[in-house]
């Protein structure tokens, strides 16, 4: 059904529009409802109008050769969607799903052209909105291709999850073993009276050094634990991004074998009309007049 002057004045793209303007535009533009977890159109579809959300909230999203869904953006009240297929006339490129009950205006080709025509600086604000979405779908891309693991597990770990990381990797190293020498150098020197000027204060067996060490040690290994189970968390990130990696490899290589045979099969079909067009198989070659090899 036809929108109304009000239902425009409530959208930013339509507010560069007087009374008068919106109201001859508002008979032109159509206005449907749209149920939650409705589908306003899918990949392929014919695309003949883009919409504007007067209510409600959009998800925009694509899935790809692994039938993953991509998420490449939520417009809600004010946004519109659909642009791209209005501009060139093609297919849809993404599903769009009604998150929310939600108010759609349809504008098709005429009624935009007409829009534009009264306000062409409205324009600006189109292709501004296209370019941003283009640039969320480059950054999509970006990071589903190629991921850092530490990266992805770095920017997730708490100050605790530091401090372990920090301690596992400084207790095996050069310099904590040589503090260890030296500490242990310099007690049970002060305990076998080899620096005389100090007092004894944990003599032969070393009892208390003994206890120390061991309480270091139980203190030590689980810090130690904890960076290992961070580390192997890590290693499952790696695995599914090395899986994803492989994934996509796979399919690329599918897609070029589809080219190729399509390809084959376009040539073998123009071979096919090259014959017709000259009335017979093209003649075969001749190897009887090919010099004999020495």
């Amino acid at each position: 059904m036809p929108a109304d002057d009000a239902l425009l004045a409530e959208v930013p793209l339509f507010q560069l529009l007087d009374h008068e303007e919106r109201g001859a535009l508002a008979k032109m533009i159509d206005h449907t409802a749209v149920a939650q977890g409705e589908t306003v159109f899918r990949h392929g579809d014919p695309g003949d109008c883009l919409y504007v959300i007067s209510k409600g909230d959009i998800e925009i999203s694509v899935q790809d050769h692994g039938g993953q869904k991509i998420v490449l953006a939520k417009p809600n009240v004010g946004d519109f969607f659909g642009e791209l297929s209005l501009l060139d006339g093609g297919a849809r490129t993404a599903n769009a799903v009604a998150l929310t009950d939600c108010d759609l205006l349809i504008v098709d080709r005429n009624d935009l052209l007409t829009f534009l025509q009264s306000k062409p600086a409205a324009a600006l604000d189109i292709l501004a909105v296209m370019g941003q979405r283009i640039r969320q779908a480059d950054d999509l891309l970006r990071g589903r291709v190629t991921r850092n693991v530490n990266e992805e597990v770095e920017d997730k770990r708490t100050l605790l999850q530091k401090s372990a990381d920090w301690i596992a990797e400084f207790s095996g190293s050069i310099p904590f073993l040589g503090l260890h020498i030296l500490w242990f150098a310099i007690w049970i020197s002060i305990n076998v009276d080899l620096l005389p000027v100090t007092p004894k204060f944990d003599p032969f067996p070393f009892g208390l050094l003994t206890m120390v060490v061991s309480l270091e040690a139980i203190v030590l290994s689980v810090f130690v634990l904890l960076s290992q189970n961070r580390q192997a968390a890590k290693d499952r990130v790696r695995s599914d991004i090395e899986y994803d990696v492989n994934l996509k490899a796979e399919l690329e290589i599918a897609h070029l074998h589809e080219k190729v045979d399509r390809f084959q099969a376009d040539v073998l079909t123009r071979l096919e009309r090259m014959e017709k067009t000259m009335g017979g198989k093209p003649p075969t070659p001749s190897y009887t007049n090919l010099p004999k090899p020495q």
